[in-house]
């Protein structure tokens, strides 16, 4: 089993003094990144845990030297399924609903890309005439990003459905 870090994770969150800083996301980020600790170390598994707040929201970010070594972790439905339980984990401590975001091994990077060639992909479906493209149902975050890059080709966005077949519908502005 690996030795647990002893500096803990690194809060670079504004802290509450500091333009920006939330008393309340930092408490979310801090409780986040002690439940990542505790996995990593039961899944004997080494990685660096920083703390930030990004558009109202605790983000916890794992990396590691190793690009391998967070693998196992990193795949996109095991962080989705991995910050659903950070976040019922956080509301048991705090007693309030928990508004974070983890990337682990640069798995929300990874997929900003594939989003951002699906809405390329969308785009050219409707330069090609079509009137409407729905696309695959996602995370609110993840819709979020599709508006934003939807908006950067001056075309228009909604979401429709409800729950987990909530999806984007991309349109001529």
């Amino acid at each position: 089993m690996s030795e647990p870090d002893s500096t803990g994770p690194k809060n670079t969150a504004p802290t509450s003094e500091e333009p920006g800083g939330d008393t309340a996301l930092m408490e979310v980020g801090d409780h986040a990144a002690d439940f990542i600790e505790g996995l990593l170390d039961i899944c004997d598994l080494e990685g660096d845990i920083e703390i930030d707040q990004v558009q109202g929201r605790a983000t916890v970010t794992v990396s590691a030297d190793d690009p391998g070594a967070l693998r196992l972790l990193s795949a996109g439905e095991t962080v989705t399924a991995l910050q659903d339980l950070t976040r019922l984990a956080v509301q048991t401590k705090t007693g309030e609903p928990a508004r974070l975001i983890l990337d682990i091994g640069g798995s929300r990077d990874q997929r900003s890309r594939e989003l951002r060639q699906l809405v390329e992909s969308a785009v050219l479906t409707l330069q090609s005439g079509q009137e409407q493209v729905s696309l695959p149902a996602m995370s609110s975050y993840e819709r979020k990003l599709v508006h934003d890059l939807v908006a950067e080709h001056a075309l228009a966005s909604h979401s429709e459905g409800e729950g987990s077949a909530r999806h984007t519908v991309i349109t001529r502005a």
